[in-house]
């Protein structure tokens, strides 16, 4: 059946790229959380392996590093079964109006596309997702050789969810059988108190994740003008009524797209509904949700994220106790397995990416040029990597130890001081009311007093 169905299914396709534009090529940047990290760093698509430009960093060489405390994104993902659902519904619809309108090509060989997600994979791991991880590992062992030798002790956590469990996995296959870490295969620890602190934030929860009211601007950006174009636009291309589509309906179409391209390394046909202008309007909408849900929107996504912020630092200072003793350093690697809405509230709470005017369903086009871009800040496999060195030779004795701090395995700059490298003591310093005053329990609380869920945040 498949091999007399594939000339109906190629001829379709042919008909499809000749009615739309072949416009993937373009699509790829705009893809938001669901962008393949080969989009923040092209050079790994031809070497999967290359640390790229600049890779031997700026720190003197009488730095050695301590410790590395990495905090992952999991690997390439499957859509979750919502997503698929809602796929499936989308996908009958074209099969209905393809069985009596032989005159819609786009419509017919979207009906014709094999349709092959099922709800079973639910946000599973894909096979890329695991060569995502292991690829990760070994440029992260080849960037920090002292810190990945033989017999240095590794700990693995992650959250409950299986993809995130796999990707532990993957990482610590990725480095291979010659560094034992002590001889024990390493367990990966299940942690959602730190790797989905979300879960566990009251406040959080009923104001925002639960809250249809806190998603405001998303649903106006729906309705409004722009939406509303490509709404238009891809009825007419699928001989659909407008009516019978909304907004996240094509948005399944669009991380459809996405999702071929993430995990088959194929362009999909879904992808040719789409032009660049019509990319940016879907990935502002994303981005909307990630700034409302999980940035800068409320002040509760961040503040929850204080508690792996603290465990980092905690970590961190042991190390720098243990290094003043002259002990060997207990923890030289912790590596945390998470999701992007694990790492999107943390650089939140650091202050990364905050743009000048929050996004609002009213202010797209003044946001083109916008910082606040989830596909470039967490993507699959995104990571978050604080390096605690000790360095010889230095001025005054605060200098003695010293952090870099890399984004998706490029050196971000700190906020006080506009470089890539400080002093452990100034950046304790900057961020001395967060270490000291943000306490999970108190700002996940639920306010006592009944006011309106808005109105709190």
């Amino acid at each position: 059946a498949a091999a007399a169905m594939a000339p109906r299914w190629e001829a379709a396709l042919v008909l499809l790229l000749l009615v739309l534009p072949p416009a993937s090529a373009g699509l790829s940047g705009y893809f938001g959380t669901k962008s393949r990290y080969e989009e923040v760093n092209p050079h790994l698509v031809s070497d999967p392996l290359s640390l790229g430009p600049g890779a031997g960093g700026s720190l003197p060489a009488s730095c050695t590093p301590l410790q590395l405390r990495a905090v992952l994104r999991h690997g390439t993902r499957y859509p979750t079964a919502g997503q698929v659902r809602r796929l499936g519904e989308l996908h009958s619809r074209l099969l209905r109006r393809a069985a009596g309108a032989a005159a819609c090509p786009a419509a017919a060989a979207l009906a014709d596309w094999p349709m092959w997600y099922e709800e079973s994979l639910d946000g599973r791991l894909a096979p890329q997702g695991r060569r995502d991880m292991e690829q990760l590992a070994r440029r992260m062992a080849a960037r920090f050789p002292a810190l990945f030798a033989a017999r240095r002790r590794l700990a693995l956590a992650s959250s409950s969810k299986h993809r995130c469990l796999q990707s532990g996995a993957a990482f610590r296959r990725g480095l291979g059988p010659t560094l034992d870490f002590g001889g024990d295969e390493v367990e990966v620890e299940v942690n959602d108190s730190l790797m989905r602190f979300f879960d566990h934030c009251a406040k959080f929860v009923a104001l925002v994740e639960e809250n249809d009211a806190a998603m405001c601007q998303v649903n106006a950006f729906k309705e409004g003008p722009e939406m509303k174009k490509v709404l238009e636009k891809v009825a007419s291309a699928l001989c659909l009524p407008v009516e019978e589509l909304n907004a996240d309906l094509v948005q399944v179409a669009f991380l459809t797209c996405s999702y071929e391209l993430a995990i088959k390394n194929v362009t999909s046909p879904w992808c040719s509904l789409f032009s660049e202008e019509d990319a940016k309007v879907l990935e502002y909408l994303n981005d909307l949700k990630q700034y409302w849900k999980r940035g800068y929107g409320y002040d509760i996504n961040s503040r929850s994220s204080c508690v792996l912020f603290q465990d980092i630092f905690q970590h961190l200072d042991k190390a720098v106790e243990e290094s003043k003793s002259s002990k060997p350093i207990s923890s030289p690697l912790i590596v945390q397995v998470g999701h992007a809405e694990t790492l999107q509230p943390l650089l939140a709470l650091m202050g990364y990416f905050k743009d000048d005017e929050p996004l609002l369903a009213s202010n797209f086009a003044r946001h083109a040029q916008r910082k606040f871009r989830s596909g470039r800040i967490v993507p699959y496999a995104a990571n978050l990597v604080f390096v605690l060195y000790h360095c010889d030779h230095v001025n005054a004795s605060q200098e003695e130890y010293q952090v870099q701090l890399l984004l998706n395995e490029k050196l971000l700059s700190f906020h006080h001081s506009n470089e890539t490298t400080s002093t452990y003591t100034d950046l304790k310093h900057y961020y001395k009311d967060i270490l000291e005053n943000c306490h999970f329990k108190e700002e996940c609380e639920l306010p006592k007093v009944n006011v309106t869920a808005v109105d709190e945040l």
